[in-house]
């Protein structure tokens, strides 16, 4: 596995890894309705260029396969971190989220899943609080977590 920079040529492949790592890595923690209200498969290509653009934004790759990508912003929000289902529990999050948090300095936030806080508390994220967000109608659990950066 290696982790490069994302291209545009990435987005679309990106958007189809976050809709199936959605319906798979978080169905044991969200119902069904809220799975398609967070990731309905139709994500806006542009917007989603754009933002990842104008983010610091990665990508794993193995061999010629996307394995997960992740981006923060230059204020420290750390977006968006998705790894395929068939890649969880092998390095590539820690991988990606290590480098996202090499890229800027001061406090970093993020707004973690329920099935992602686990993994943010061990990299020593703390909740601020939880809350709910509303996708589509639709409200999920989420939560603002925050760590001290370098």
């Amino acid at each position: 596995m290696f982790i490069r920079a994302y291209q545009p040529d990435d987005c679309r492949k990106l958007a189809e890894l976050f809709y199936h790592t959605v319906h798979t890595v978080n169905a044991g923690d969200y119902t069904e309705e809220q799975l398609d209200a967070w990731a309905a498969g139709d994500v806006d290509l542009e917007m989603w260029n754009r933002s990842f653009q104008e983010h610091y934004s990665v990508v794993a790759v193995e061999g010629d396969t996307i394995i997960g990508f992740g981006d923060i912003d230059k204020a420290g929000y750390l977006d968006r971190l998705y790894v395929h289902a068939d890649y969880q529990k092998k390095g590539a999050a820690a991988a990606i989220c290590s480098r996202l948090e090499q890229a800027v300095s001061g406090k970093i936030t993020t707004h973690a899943s329920i099935t992602a806080r686990p993994f943010f508390e061990k990299r020593g994220y703390r909740v601020v609080r939880e809350q709910q967000v509303e996708r589509k109608g639709v409200f999920l659990t989420n939560f603002v977590m925050e760590k001290d950066g370098r």
